[in-house]
């Protein structure tokens, strides 16, 4: 999405409800590269908008022209009360947090070939629980070649400071101070299109580093076992059986390198994995579209005290506009996950949500979604069951300035001999948005 269709609303609203990770600047990527020039290609799917995507006219914003560039800088001021900050089963502890989260991003306007920079930050202050407070960065680039009308280049790299949520199952809950870990990634990608057929490929590369945690006693709780590096390589190829629908087959290979090896931890933790899917992308009409696929995934450890991880694979993600005012969103996933928990290789994580946004008037945007996700645990007798329910409205003052409020319902339940806590967190809060 070019920075000129974001409009308020949306920026808003994932403010409060989801925050910024670099894992959304790798979808844009992914999008960028699977762009195909011209109306007539059988892979467009462009009949509609959603209203997160839509122009709103007169609340949209103005941008600063640099040249050849436009930038679009913005500033959200949320207020937010957490009633478990710490995610914990009994003796919740709830404070008001105040995060402001300036940004700016830089957007080509070239008629051929598109290039972006930008860069955020993240500052959250607690107002009874100093220690909590964190700084959170994201710096990052990407841009697309067009070679020709058929095939294009895409390429781009992020750095981001990072905090690990208190919800997170690898999280130590005797640290003191939530546990900070730097994020690298880069990609490159190529696609081409022969008629009915586009053949892609894309190398990714994710380097984790995280910061130790303290007991209160002052005892270091290292994260060092924790540093790896992923390799990814992807082929893909699509078929158009028409203008509206294309099969495709997609194949991935990942490689996980963690930086220590024994004798230095116990556990060698390196791993290679596989992940092959096959399915559709679609549009139906002005009605329907989306991609869904299902297939086979599988990891593979190094050490040998480690067991295969293998099961259904599957990615879907459809969008349904039932009215012009009305989307309605449904996502899905099983993937193979690095477990920060002693004694687990990894788990098999399930996440189905859904969506739905509705423009009440062209100033009020509505939100609500739920979300199920699953966790099995390999080396370790534990599975985890998360639901995550939210609303939210936006109203649009003007092209200048927005409001948001927001509310999410988040509840844990983690059972087996080796389970975690069971806990529920609700968050209350209010953005304002500012921008040019």
């Amino acid at each position: 999405m070019t920075a000129n269709k974001r409009v308020l609303a949306a920026s808003a609203a994932i403010a409060v409800a989801a925050g910024f990770t670099p894992a959304a600047e790798a979808q844009t990527a992914r999008g960028a590269l699977n762009q195909v020039s011209g109306a007539e290609s059988n892979f467009a799917r462009d009949r509609n908008i959603s209203v997160r995507q839509r122009p709103h006219e007169g609340y949209e914003a103005l941008g600063l022209r640099l040249g050849t560039f436009m930038a679009y800088p913005k500033v959200s001021v949320t207020a937010e009360h957490n009633d478990n900050i710490y995610g914990v089963a009994t003796n919740e502890t709830d404070d008001l947090i105040w995060r402001v989260q300036p940004e700016i991003s830089l957007n080509s306007g070239w008629s051929r070939h598109a290039l972006q920079a930008r860069a955020r930050a993240s500052i959250n202050r607690y107002q009874d629980n100093g220690s909590e407070d964190t700084d959170d960065y994201t710096v990052g680039a990407s841009g697309r070649l067009d070679v020709s009308r058929a095939t294009q280049i895409a390429a781009g790299a992020d750095w981001s400071r990072m905090t690990e949520p208190r919800t997170s199952s690898s999280t130590p809950q005797a640290s003191t101070a939530p546990i900070q870990y730097d994020l690298a990634s880069a990609n490159v990608g190529l696609s081409h299109e022969f008629n009915r057929l586009r053949v892609s490929g894309r190398y990714d590369i994710r380097e984790y580093d995280y910061e130790d945690g303290r007991t209160a006693a002052g005892t270091p709780i290292e994260q060092d076992d924790r540093d790896r590096k992923v390799h990814a390589v992807t082929a893909r190829a699509d078929y158009a059986v028409s203008p509206a629908t294309a099969l495709f087959v997609e194949v991935s290979r990942n490689w996980r390198e963690y930086d220590l090896t024994p004798p230095a931890v116990a556990l060698t933790r390196d791993s290679e994995g596989t992940q092959a899917l096959v399915g559709a992308n679609f549009e139906l009409g002005a009605l329907v579209r989306g991609e869904v696929g299902v297939g086979y995934i599988t990891q593979e450890y190094d050490d040998p005290r480690f067991d295969e991880l293998e099961g259904l694979g599957a990615r879907a993600q459809v969008e349904w506009f039932p009215t012009q005012l009305t989307t309605v969103s449904l996502t899905g996933s099983r993937t193979v996950e690095d477990s920060g928990i002693p004694g687990s290789s990894g788990y098999l994580s399930t996440n189905v949500g859904a969506q739905v946004d509705h423009e009440l008037m062209r100033n009020i945007i509505l939100t609500g979604q739920a979300s199920y996700g699953q966790d099995e645990y390999e080396g370790v007798d534990r599975d985890d069951d998360r639901l995550n329910l939210g609303v939210s409205g936006t109203y649009l003052l003007n092209r200048y300035a927005g409001l948001t409020v927001a509310y999410s319902y988040f509840d844990q339940s983690s059972g087996g001999a080796d389970g975690g806590n069971d806990f529920k967190v609700n968050k209350l809060g209010a953005t304002l948005t500012l921008q040019f």
